[in-house]
């Protein structure tokens, strides 16, 4: 038997607690926003088929609702940075473009047709509530990212 008193054995700092369900509540929550960015894109592309210069505003639609997908699979199964990168990436510029073509009609830019449109619908609005919720997850994610046990 030791005369040393022993430290009590302790979880390293990136297993269990809080901070994970927290994490993995964080990336239901992007995976889901951005699986209804998905969605709304895929929806509405064919809406927007007619608005074209060298590429059509429906195709990019499909090209953001493939974005958004990939970046919701990956959220969810590849936990790491670039993932997380990756889907904040997707839901912010979705984001920022969609508010850019509400409030300021730039006209039509190199291949990109004009795509102003003034308008608040449901599927918009939907669309701008679950881009919002995949940033604010994303961010969590790269801020609060798990510490590795350090090796003695």
């Amino acid at each position: 038997m030791s005369s040393q008193p022993t430290a009590p054995p302790t979880a390293p700092p990136h297993q269990g607690g809080a901070g994970r369900y927290l994490r993995g509540a964080a990336r239901l929550l992007a995976a889901a926003g951005l699986a209804v960015d998905a969605y709304m894109h895929a929806h509405l592309a064919d809406r927007y088929d007619l608005i074209s210069a060298d590429i059509s505003q429906g195709d990019l639609f499909r090209i953001e609702a493939g974005f958004a997908a990939l970046a919701a699979l990956l959220v969810l199964v590849w936990r790491r940075v670039p993932a997380d990168l990756f889907a904040w990436s997707v839901a912010t510029g979705g984001l920022a473009l969609l508010l850019i073509y509400r409030y300021a009609n730039i006209g039509a830019w190199g291949p990109f047709p004009n795509m102003y449109e003034p308008l608040w619908y449901d599927d918009k609005v939907i669309t701008v509530v679950a881009q919002a919720v995949a940033i604010v997850a994303t961010v969590y994610l790269l801020i609060f990212r798990p510490r590795r046990a350090r090796p003695h």
